[in-house]
């Protein structure tokens, strides 16, 4: 064990214990690292050490918990032992009666704040990127070892809860301000300083919980503020969640209840809400995606093996609307040298002034610097001349969803640009084989679909074309990675896979609208379900008139292709709203009235689509909404549209919000299981259409008990 945390008494009789677990890029906590910490201790009894000072020989202090050993647990027994074992060694250690003190060099976060807490004092290194925190809600779960118990004893109830259910980090100035921290340091030699100079001044520490007469900071969970303000959590907690997160009523569960009790019960009851969380379904789908197959991805598992990494120098963006802004921001911001071209002079000054908006407001919030913001300024070039693109790695096209304008501007950049470069099409929904018939290298020709607003939105899909070669996918890969998005791969077809799901959630709310459910219903019921919006709002937010043009636009290409065209039954909702006027949020008013902000139903809507004497219940709305979702991706997944299922998982989560809980649309089949999946699309499509018969693919697992799984 001893290479683990190297063990090193100085001249001063001070020990300082080095994390550095082998074999792994951080320290996680696990036996090892506690069996570290315990051996440390047993040092520590020797009469000649003073104290011990607990410090990380990597970057990081340390991460949280060992994942890959939490997977495996398939009893609530299993976690409810490791994290009790684990309290044993940090209750022992604040106990002992020397000095103990965490020296944190960098990120301290889930099980490594809480080791951190059960030292006597914790110094930090004022460095603002450095993070500090319990993150663990994020992946459906809770502080195991010592987090809803040490926070409230230390910062105090409300500010723990905020801590452990919200899961963001506090930078070291705040955990300082907060008194998390009892110092900062200029750099790794000050901190070993101060962290020994307060073992010398504190020769007899003890915990603030330890002393006689302790009290939480606040009162504890009898006293009449915190009483209040548990009165109310709970309620503010299920509006933003519906309930869908148990990690969070686990956790309120805990800080609340070991507010009552004495330390040693509360870490039992911590331990008990901890084991609850870990046998979660959706800890378990959240880990699984929003972990494993996230990591999968950036890590580069769809990207073509034996291709040497590549990095963008030059941008070029054809049209300076929100998205070509958008995108010369995200990528200026990465160091890249961006040409932002338009038509006119006027619209490409307009589309870099959007990224001049966005700075100011961040050197206004002291998130930046004025010199910073106009040295990433500096990096776009707005322009009307295509000769600027010369010496561009890659071209963006984000001009507007026409045929015959992209295949212009096409032909316009190709002109200029050398042999091999890359072109890309932002499209949401025109086949990139198709497009890249105006190209004349169609093996350079890729689709780099990004989300609105793209400064925010984490996820680019990228579309492989018919002809396009693997150097050209390995290179538009590499560059969604270099601006820091995550990126899927997906095969072309019509709508890809983001945009072809994603109008299902949208169609099915409006389909309902229709049948005389109650508009308030139907949004509702798409929030119930875990999305971030629901389906009538969404509409609005991207608009009816686009939605009308992708399907005419759809329908055209169809009879083209000598095809049948079946309209979904909410698009004639859409094609009324559209010849009245109502054409969403960028004119006011859609299925909404927009006004400053804020949005109402629109009340002549119910008068257009009389409600139903009989109403659905909400569970009928919220399967409806979720089964056309997942099952249009299990057809993606059957037409070789999707290319893993790791990609159809992110990308559902971080392309239109599929509900995080459920872990992405093919675990949401997957966690119900193929069986229970194709009884009740059965049930859905007997109802409500053809378009809820489950897809073979889901009929074939049902049969066989298959699952979705990549390799």
């Amino acid at each position: 064990m001893g290479n683990v945390v190297t063990l090193d008494v100085g001249s001063d009789g001070i020990l300082v214990a080095t994390m550095n677990l082998p074999g792994r890029p951080m320290n996680v906590v696990g036996d090892e690292l506690m069996a570290g910490i315990a051996e440390a201790m047993a040092r520590l009894a020797d009469p000649a050490v003073q104290g011990l000072v607990l410090t990380s020989g990597k970057a990081d202090f340390c991460a949280g918990g060992d994942l890959d050993r939490m997977s495996k647990w398939s009893t609530p027994e299993e976690p409810f032992e490791m994290s009790m074992a684990m309290k044993r060694v940090l209750r022992q250690l604040e106990t002992q009666g020397k000095p103990a003190v965490a020296a944190l060099n960098g990120h301290a976060l889930g099980g490594g704040l809480e080791i951190a807490l059960a030292f006597h004092a914790r110094f930090a290194i004022d460095d603002p990127r450095l993070k500090i925190g319990q993150p663990e809600v994020k992946l459906g779960l809770l502080p195991g070892g010592g987090g809803t118990v040490r926070l409230p004893r230390l910062v105090g109830i409300q500010q723990a809860l905020q801590i452990c259910a919200e899961g963001n980090d506090l930078t070291p100035q705040k955990a300082l301000a907060m008194g998390l921290l009892a110092g900062l340091a200029k750099d790794r030699d000050d901190l070993m300083a101060q962290a020994k100079a307060w073992i010398v001044a504190h020769p007899k520490a003890q915990q603030p919980w330890d002393a006689p007469k302790f009290r939480f900071p606040g009162g504890d969970s009898r006293a009449p503020a915190v009483a209040q303000m548990f009165s109310i959590a709970p309620s503010i907690a299920a509006q933003k969640s519906w309930g869908n997160y148990p990690a969070v009523q686990h956790i309120m569960s805990s800080i609340f209840e070991g507010g009552l009790l004495d330390f040693e019960a509360a870490c039992v009851v911590e331990s008990r809400y901890f084991a609850a969380c870990v046998m979660s379904q959706e800890s378990k789908n959240i880990i699984n995606t929003l972990w494993y197959q996230l990591n999968a991805i950036k890590k580069g598992a769809s990207r073509p093996a034996g291709v040497p990494p590549s990095k963008v120098k030059k941008l070029g963006i054809l049209g300076a609307g929100m998205m070509g802004a958008g995108i010369a921001y995200v990528s200026a911001k990465a160091g890249i040298d961006v040409v932002l071209l338009d038509t006119s002079q006027e619209a490409a000054d307009k589309g870099k002034a959007y990224s001049q908006g966005l700075l100011d407001k961040a050197v206004k919030k002291g998130r930046s610097t004025a010199e910073k913001r106009d040295a990433l300024l500096a990096k776009i070039t707005p322009t009307t001349d295509y000769a600027k693109l010369d010496g561009c790695d890659l071209v963006i096209e984000a001009v507007f969803e026409d045929r015959a304008i992209k295949a212009d501007v096409t032909k316009k950049a190709e002109a200029v640009i050398a042999p091999q470069a890359v072109f890309a099409s932002n499209t949401s929904t025109l086949p990139i084989t198709g497009l890249a018939q105006a190209s004349a290298r169609p093996k350079h020709f890729i689709g780099l679909h990004f989300f609105s607003p793209v400064d925010k939105m984490p996820l680019v899909e990228i579309i492989v074309g018919k002809d396009t070669g693997d150097e050209t996918l390995a290179r538009g890969f590499d560059y969604v990675l270099q601006i820091g998005k995550t990126p899927i791969v997906v095969n072309d077809s019509r709508g890809f896979y983001t945009s072809r799901v994603f109008g299902t959630y949208v169609m099915e709310g409006i389909a309902m609208l229709k049948e005389g459910v109650h508009p308030r219903s139907i949004e509702v019921a798409g929030l119930q379900a875990g999305m971030p919006m629901p389906p009538l709002a969404l509409q609005d937010e991207v608009s009816l008139s686009l939605g009308l043009h992708v399907a005419d636009q759809t329908k055209k290409d169809l009879a083209a292709e000598g095809k049948a065209y079946t309209e979904h039954p909410g698009m004639s909702v859409v094609r009324q709203l559209c010849e009245i006027g109502r054409i969403g949020k960028k004119a006011g008013k859609g299925f909404y009235d927009w006004a400053d902000g804020d949005k109402q139903l629109w009340p002549e809507l119910t008068k257009l689509y009389p409600v139903a004497a009989h109403q659905p219940g909400q569970r009928e709305l919220i399967d409806r909404l979720m089964f056309a979702q997942a099952n249009e991706a299990a057809r993606c997944f059957e037409e070789k549209v999707l290319r893993s299922v790791a990609d159809a998982n992110v990308g559902s989560i971080f392309g239109w919000g599929f509900a995080p809980f459920h872990g992405g649309a093919l675990q949401f089949i997957n966690a119900m299981g193929a069986k229970a999946f194709v009884q009740r699309a059965r049930e859905l499509a007997a109802k409500h259409g053809p378009r809820f018969e489950p897809a073979a693919v889901v009929v074939r697992q049902a049969e066989t008990g298959g699952r979705f799984i990549d390799g």
